[in-house]
């Protein structure tokens, strides 16, 4: 079978079937399909420039977030962990050596990482949000190498790394 080239969707009358429709006019075929589902196709619209606009966001504000392996490495290398929880969440658990200053009260105790302009810090939250805030806070004081832990306490938890204080579940018999 041969394809048939038709300027402009123009089918010669004895060749139209569904088939020559469909090879000829593929275009009109995503308009129909965008008319007949409108909430679809404005939805699918609305994600692509959502999602567009938080990776422009993202780099734009230069936000470094790494995986839990990595801050391990970068804990290694003397890396300063910053947990931005509240002090009831950091009580019940949290990275070795991590220091808690929770975000309500993040502004006003920011002054205390001052003198840390050279060392890479690594901020923690339950998920990742409130890090990726407190890491663009520190960008705008002058720290330079900051990084969010991606997806917070909850994937350095499913990752299996220690955890210092807080009580473990014990497993039912």
């Amino acid at each position: 079978m041969s394809l048939l080239y038709c300027p402009a969707g123009q089918v010669p009358p004895m060749l139209r079937s569904p088939l020559t429709t469909a090879i000829c006019r593929p275009m009109d075929r995503y308009f129909e399909f965008a008319s007949n589902h409108v909430l679809l196709t404005v939805g699918l619209v609305l994600s692509f420039f959502m999602l567009l606009f938080s990776e422009l966001q993202r780099k734009a504000r230069n936000l470094t977030s790494v995986e839990p392996q990595d801050v391990v490495k970068l804990i290694n290398a003397d890396a300063l962990v910053v947990d931005v929880r509240s002090a009831e969440a950091y009580a019940k658990g949290h990275i070795v050596n991590a220091r808690n200053i929770p975000f309500d009260e993040f502004d006003a105790q920011a002054s205390k990482l001052d003198g840390m302009k050279k060392q890479a810090i690594v901020a923690v939250c339950d998920a990742g949000s409130a890090a990726n805030r407190a890491v663009d806070r520190l960008q705008k004081a002058g720290i330079e190498k900051v990084y969010a832990l991606r997806g917070g306490m909850t994937a350095w938890s499913e990752a299996g790394l220690p955890v210092v204080g807080g009580k473990k579940l014990k497993k039912k018999r």
